[in-house]
């Protein structure tokens, strides 16, 4: 007796009969290959993939590539994304996702996975991010698990996603193509029924011309609800097109059982499932490309990354992926090109155009050993440089991460609205039962077109768009104002905010120093020599003011250096020990010269920093530096205060510095000498009142950062990196925070407006399919018309 291989299922007879182990069982297979790929398979721990594929009433979604495939480094690592040792995050694109259903259903399934860290999925761009322990588990066991649940999904990369799109909207064309045919033929005939033909010879071929023509709509136009409905089903989900099938498969079947003459009914609705079809995928075509063209500024930054660049190998220029190139290799860009890396220039001289990264438009000058961002535009001459940053992890890409990360971070609205969901589409199949049992005693037809509008009419789409497409668009009109969202919680919170707290150095100030006064008790140069051997291993711009004094004339070689942030460091420098920092730091116990008081007292009046250097035995003298308060602090100020918020600094610095600055601006709160934990403890004293908003630089700041309601990093590109902020501003000027906070009032109102509409929609829409006020048809134009009316809301941001 002849059986089926049990790889692939093709017949196994006595001639191609090849036998293997299995689990300790001997398992039939049609030739040698079947055997040894299902061997791999079971041996890579992905044995319930022949489960499934038996198990199943239809076939699952087919995985892209061969399953070992997924697990290779070399296969993984171009769509890697940085992150802590022996997890991994990966970036998925799955064009099956299209409501928030989808998104509820994924994150379930795939988040309770052993070894799965988190998963977030994006309806705006049909992204899944996730990440997991690759010690715990395989991404092949992952993308097969959304196999199963019927999302086909592909590792993302650009190119590639734009390739998926296209091909899935022309697939979308052709079913509306498809579609729109029948519902013209079959409007012909409609219009014969309606003026006579129904009581003709005719009537009965009509009616199986309609049949002929409806059928292959609902299977191949309308596969793709079938086919997510059925998946839902499986996976024991509620998805929004389980209501959507159930209502044309119930008039279809209704009107095929009239048709076998089963009924004494006269009436089929052909039609209806037909033109149903064609406006639910011209709905969903409408849809998708509205999301298109809110999340533009978004896709035109990702545009930015440059695809290849010339690498020079062997003394030739190769044109190589940016994905390819690896750093200490040295590339070469010549002029008007963009850089495609992250490094530190060899040789060349010209001028680069930043004003991606930092929101300036003039050009800077760039020579050996300047450090370059890709992003940047090279204007005039060529630049030989060494590579110290791929995309991925330069400043460019770090941007482009933050801003695509924004839509994964979900808020408390939509993290609501997502444990809703599902019980929304329950009751609306609750609706439907309980509408089709009031009315089929005074008529079938009428009680089942009923209960199918209330499936139809019902749109938790318009709920699941409501926030994430207001976010969306706030952050693509955010990023052309140079300003990152990086937790979407943030728009949120500003709306609320009553106490607005400034760090002062390189915040309110430009934190660019410079050595104004020189006070010492021993050779000058012998003093800034110490000073500047010593901050040259800190990151302070305090330190580098004082490393790039143009009285260093040489380095000395510094061992034990040690950083107590927010107070000072020390070294040893020949078997001498030195502090240096503020006097409270150096001076325990020394006895400081009065008239070296007295001059620094002075000067920080003036607005000066004084920074103190002391040996084992006396206190050396100080350097006083000055920095400028930027251009836009004081309207900035002012405007916070017509907004009716309070503001603090926060410093570092002496309280005569602080207060002098503080003064100038007209700020009344201060709080001077604050170590990092002390501007963490001062957040959280404001937050037993106030919702507080915390704006640094994002170096000593961070723990106050992390401690406010919301925060904002203020930095330029090469300091993107910062992970303590909600926001971060690629600009060193102060007016984005005035546009954030009105920019989050108006996102706020947008969401709310949104939602209030959802709800009406539908507490206006179902009572009237309820009564039998609503047709199938209308109520299949109306449903895709909310969800358009939520996202042209949103885009209205763009336009304010």
């Amino acid at each position: 007796m002849n059986n089926t291989c049990y790889h692939c299922g093709l017949e196994v007879t006595r001639h191609n009969k090849v036998q293997a182990p299995i689990e300790d069982e001997q398992k039939d297979f049609c030739c040698a290959g079947c055997a040894s790929v299902c061997q791999t398979i079971y041996l890579s721990g992905l044995g319930s993939f022949y489960h499934h594929q038996i198990n199943s009433l239809l076939s699952v979604v087919d995985l892209e590539y061969p399953v070992e495939f997924y697990d290779a480094d070399a296969f993984q690592q171009p769509f890697l994304e940085p992150s802590d040792e022996g997890v991994k995050t990966i970036t998925l694109i799955s064009d099956s996702i299209h409501c928030a259903a989808c998104v509820w259903l994924i994150e379930r399934a795939i988040g309770v996975l052993d070894g799965v860290v988190w998963v977030r999925v994006s309806l705006t761009d049909k992204r899944i991010r996730l990440s997991w322990v690759d010690a715990d588990i395989q991404l092949s066991i992952i993308m097969q698990r959304l196999a199963d649940l019927g999302y086909a999904a592909m590792p993302y990369e650009q190119n590639m996603a734009e390739s998926i799109a296209n091909k899935a909207n022309k697939a979308m064309l052709y079913r509306i193509s498809f579609s729109a045919f029948t519902m013209m033929n079959l409007l012909w005939i409609s219009i014969a029924m309606y003026t006579g033909a129904a009581d003709g010879k005719y009537h009965n071929y009509f009616q199986w011309l309609g049949f002929a023509l409806a059928t292959p709509t609902l299977f191949y136009a309308g596969m793709p609800f079938l086919k997510n409905a059925y998946f839902g089903l499986k996976n024991r989900f509620m998805n929004m097109d389980v209501p959507i099938s159930i209502g044309a498969l119930s008039t279809y079947f209704y009107s095929v059982y009239v048709l076998s003459g089963l009924s004494t009914k006269n009436e089929v609705y052909f039609d209806t499932v037909v033109n149903f079809i064609f406006v639910i995928l011209i709905g969903r075509y409408l849809e998708s490309s509205a999301k298109k063209s809110t999340l533009s500024a978004s896709s035109a930054l990702q545009q930015l990354q440059p695809k290849v660049a010339y690498v020079i190998s062997k003394g030739e220029e190769k044109i190589t992926p940016v994905d390819a190139i690896k750093m200490g290799e040295t590339v070469l860009i010549k002029p008007t090109e963009r850089l495609a890396v992250d490094g530190i220039v060899l040789s060349g001289d010209s001028e680069v155009d930043e004003s991606l990264l930092i929101g300036e438009s003039l050009l800077v000058r760039k020579q050996s050993g300047d450090e370059v961002f890709a992003g940047s535009v090279n204007a005039t001459g060529s630049l030989m440089i060494k590579v110290t940053k791929t995309l991925k992890n330069s400043a460019l890409g770090q941007i482009v991460s933050l801003v695509e990360n924004t839509q994964y971070n979900k808020n408390s609205i939509i993290c609501t609205l997502d444990k809703i969901i599902p019980y929304f589409v329950g009751t609306t199949i609750f609706l439907a039962i309980a509408t089709f049992i009031y009315w089929y005693p005074y008529d079938f037809d009428l009680a089942l077109l009923s209960a199918t509008s209330v499936l139809i009419i019902t749109c938790p789409c318009a709920f699941g768009l409501a926030t994430p497409m207001s976010i969306a668009v706030a952050s693509g009109v955010a990023i052309k104002k140079k300003i990152l969202i990086k937790n979407s919680d943030a728009l949120e919170v500003l709306d609320k905010v009553d106490w607005v707290v400034f760090d002062k150095t390189g915040t309110l100030t430009k934190g660019e120093f410079s050595i104004s006064h020189i006070e010492a008790l021993i050779d000058k140069t012998n003093f800034i020599n110490i000073m500047a051997s010593i901050e040259r291993h800190s990151e302070h711009p305090l330190a580098k003011a004082i490393v790039g004094a143009d009285k260093a004339d040489s380095i000395l070689e510094v061992s034990e250096f040690y950083a107590d942030h927010g107070r000072g460091v020390s070294g040893v420098i020949h078997q001498q020990s030195y502090k240096i920092g503020h006097l409270s730091y150096v001076d325990s116990k020394h006895q400081v010269d009065t008239d070296l008081l007295n001059k620094s007292s002075i000067l920080e009046q003036q607005g000066a920093s004084c920074i103190w250097c002391a040996n084992e035995s006396d206190v050396l003298g100080f350097v006083a530096l000055k920095d400028q308060i930027k251009s836009d602090a004081t309207k900035v100020i002012d405007k916070l205060k017509s907004m009716g918020k309070q503001v603090s600094i926060l410093s570092g610095d002496s309280k005569v510095v602080t207060q002098a600055i503080a003064s100038k601006l007209g700020i009344e709160h201060m709080i001077a000498q604050a170590l990092p934990k002390d501007k963490a403890d001062y957040i959280k004293q404001l937050q037993q009142s106030h919702t507080v908003l915390m704006i640094g630089d994002g170096v000593n700041d961070a723990p106050a950062l992390v401690q406010a309601n919301a925060s904002i990093a203020i930095g330029s590109g090469s300091d993107v990196s910062v992970n303590s902020a909600d926001l971060v501003i690629l600009k060193s000027t102060l007016s984005p925070i005035i546009e954030l906070i009105n920019l989050a009032k108006r996102t706020n109102s947008t969401i709310k407006q949104n939602i209030t509409f959802a709800l009406l929609y539908n507490a206006f829409m179902v009572p009237l399919a309820i009564m039998a006020k609503v047709t199938p048809l209308f109520a299949a134009i109306v449903m895709p018309i909310s969800s358009l009316i939520v996202i042209g809301n949103a885009a209205r941001l763009r336009n304010k």
